[in-house]
């Protein structure tokens, strides 16, 4: 792409820069430097094409990179996943929109509200728990001990989500 032309030759130069030092500082003919160069090329494509299909040809077996090759369907490739865009407007069922970025959930996201509420403490939370939610709520900076047992907690709570 036009944009990363820069970082592609700064790459390449940090390339030949690692290789030579690596090299013990023998020098390198025209060629060597040429092969750098072009591998540094590729494995940018390669990325490139990663982060717009979600995966790479590594992720196939040899037999199916083969008749790719062969057939040359690289641009048709069977695994491929097309990202859509996370600014791409969804309609929903009542007719509002929505970001599609601001649907996606946050894994490690918990309800700390619903923690300090009566009724989340009457499910059984432990009382730590309880006054771990009330520093966090109050802006009060968590020990190491209620750093690792909320951590603890989230895990826990993360699974149960995820089984049910």
């Amino acid at each position: 792409m036009v944009d990363d032309r820069d970082d592609l030759l700064h790459d390449i130069i940090l390339t030949l820069a690692n290789v030579e030092r690596n090299n013990g500082h023998k020098p390198f003919t025209e060629a060597v430097m040429y092969r750098i160069a072009s591998r540094c090329v590729a494995l940018y494509w390669r990325n490139h094409y990663k982060l717009t299909n979600g995966l790479t040809c590594g992720n196939c077996s040899k037999a199916q990179r083969q008749k790719c090759r062969s057939e040359y369907l690289y641009t048709e490739c069977p695994k491929a996943i097309k990202l859509e865009s996370l600014d791409q407007e969804i309609i929903d069922d009542s007719g509002h929109t929505t970001s599609l970025g601001e649907l996606i959930a946050d894994d490690k996201a918990l309800d700390l509200d619903a923690w300090l509420d009566a009724r989340t403490f009457l499910l059984g939370f432990p009382k730590r728990l309880m006054e771990i939610a009330d520093k966090l709520n109050n802006g009060h900076v968590l020990t190491t001990a209620d750093r690792k047992y909320l951590c603890k907690w989230r895990k826990r709570e993360q699974k149960s989500l995820f089984a049910g």
